[in-house]
């Protein structure tokens, strides 16, 4: 029976993506059923064995060296993202230098909480957690994002918006975003990530069985296997106060909370978006509560 591991199902769609003349490997004229590399060709092209290839992508062998996941990431052409991702997926090589989840509520720090403050007359900003739950914004960054929320709605683990939930299943944030399926991408890549790195959250595990649930978007992409780190993007918004805008969007760790991001957007220097940024970032140092409180399901 074919028990496909978290770790063989990215292997069996990686090569489902490549055909013989991506990696040099002669056709002989054969005729395949499916897509992409059989696997005794990526076993010959990683040095290892066809049946321990086999098992390895039916999720009966866990024992996978470093070495043999790196020989496997060059035969596959991985990025570097997929390449650290098929790591974190491998029993025996992933999570041993990152700390542990505790489980519990994330809370934000003190000193995080006044940076955000200190950044709102300057730049729209968040913080996210280890499932993409909104811990803490500005007023500028909840402007720009999500005025049609309440403000304070991060403040309590229950009523926490998620930035995933939104992107797929809420209108506004759906209509917010000019190229919508490029977003919707990038957080299905970025969820592929947490999940691998937090195998034993159930919470997280429960967003994806939602997510799946309600929509044929998520599930079609999820099913891609993409992988998609969060780093640098930029983003054409279509905002219902301030009209259209480009901002850059650059998520950082935060020091001493590994399972935490900050979240900024600014706009390029002397375009017409930073001035409907300038526009929104008054809006939201004027007004003290929004003007809907919608909750997150």
């Amino acid at each position: 029976m074919d028990r496909t591991s978290p770790l063989g199902a990215f292997l069996k769609a990686r090569r489902a993506r490549l055909s013989p003349d991506d990696v040099g490997l002669p056709r002989y004229g054969d005729r395949r059923r499916v897509p992409g590399l059989r696997r005794e060709e990526v076993a010959l092209l990683a040095g290892v064995s066809a049946g321990y290839y086999t098992r390895l992508e039916q999720g009966q062998q866990a024992n996978a060296s470093p070495e043999v996941l790196d020989a496997l990431a060059r035969a596959l052409h991985l990025s570097p993202a997929e390449r650290d991702h098929l790591h974190d997926l491998s029993p025996t090589t992933g999570h041993r230098t990152r700390p542990a989840t505790s489980g519990g509520a994330e809370k934000v720090s003190a000193d995080l909480r006044t940076l955000l403050t200190t950044m709102a007359a300057h730049v729209p900003a968040l913080v996210v957690g280890r499932r993409n739950d909104v811990l803490a914004w500005n007023r500028t960054g909840h402007a720009l994002l999500a005025a049609h929320l309440d403000f304070a709605a991060p403040e309590a683990p229950g009523t926490r918006p998620n930035l995933s939930r939104l992107v797929f299943l809420d209108a506004p944030t759906r209509a917010l975003y000019r190229d919508w399926p490029a977003k919707a991408r990038a957080v299905v890549g970025n969820l592929r990530i947490l999940t691998a790195r937090n195998p034993g959250d159930t919470h997280l595990g429960a967003l994806i069985a939602e997510l799946t649930a309600l929509s044929q978007e998520f599930g079609s992409m999820w099913d891609s296997h993409t992988v998609a780190p969060c780093g640098r993007d930029v983003h054409t918004l279509s905002h219902p106060a301030v009209g259209e805008l480009t901002v850059t969007q650059q998520t950082f760790d935060v020091p001493k909370e590994p399972h935490q991001s900050l979240v900024t957007f600014t706009a390029e220097p002397g375009s017409p978006s930073v001035v409907a940024l300038e526009a929104l970032k008054s809006r939201g140092r004027s007004v003290d509560t929004p003007v809907a409180c919608v909750p997150t399901p």
